[in-house]
């Protein structure tokens, strides 16, 4: 069989992309017309459930490449102490505390236009967070968030066996 006959698998991301993402970091896939296919526009891989210490850095970057941020929706369940409304480089946003499930966030820009980004929990493996955050982006994606990381979050019996392997 030649080389050419088994290629290489393919990579949702680039190297360079994989080796930059850290707790911290959103990865996003903006497509702001109506046509959107895939079920999340990004991910986002915050280092705690600090709302208040997080969710303004994700409100800056979202900012610049969309426009204010006026809304964000949050299982409020999921994170520690979330006000009703941040300030955020001079901007209020609202925060909406909805049922959303801790795996997701959605950001309103303007009234009406909505994005979803799964949520990759803190303490996540850069591994698996990298490919959480890398099946979000796909546009062809049509996974619920919750199920993305099940697919990639190692369960207990997977640490144990690398423990022991």
């Amino acid at each position: 069989m030649a080389a050419s006959d088994n290629p290489a698998p393919s990579k949702l991301l680039p190297d360079a992309i994989h080796h930059a993402v850290k707790p911290g970091a959103a990865l996003l896939r903006l497509e702001t017309t109506r046509s959107r296919t895939g079920l999340l526009d990004g991910a986002w891989w915050p280092r705690s459930r600090d709302v208040t210490t997080e969710l303004p850095a994700l409100i800056t970057a979202l900012t610049a490449h969309l426009g204010p941020i006026t809304r964000v929706g949050l299982d409020a369940s999921a994170w520690q102490d979330v006000p009703t409304r941040l300030v955020v480089d001079g901007q209020v946003v609202h925060l909406d505390a909805d049922p959303v499930g801790d795996d997701t966030v959605l950001v309103t820009r303007g009234h009406n236009d909505h994005f979803a980004l799964l949520v990759v929990p803190p303490g996540t493996t850069a591994d698996a967070a990298r490919e959480a955050m890398a099946r979000a982006v796909r546009a062809d994606n049509i996974t619920q968030a919750a199920q993305i990381l099940i697919a990639t979050t190692p369960g207990p019996e997977d640490g144990a066996a690398q423990a022991a392997g």
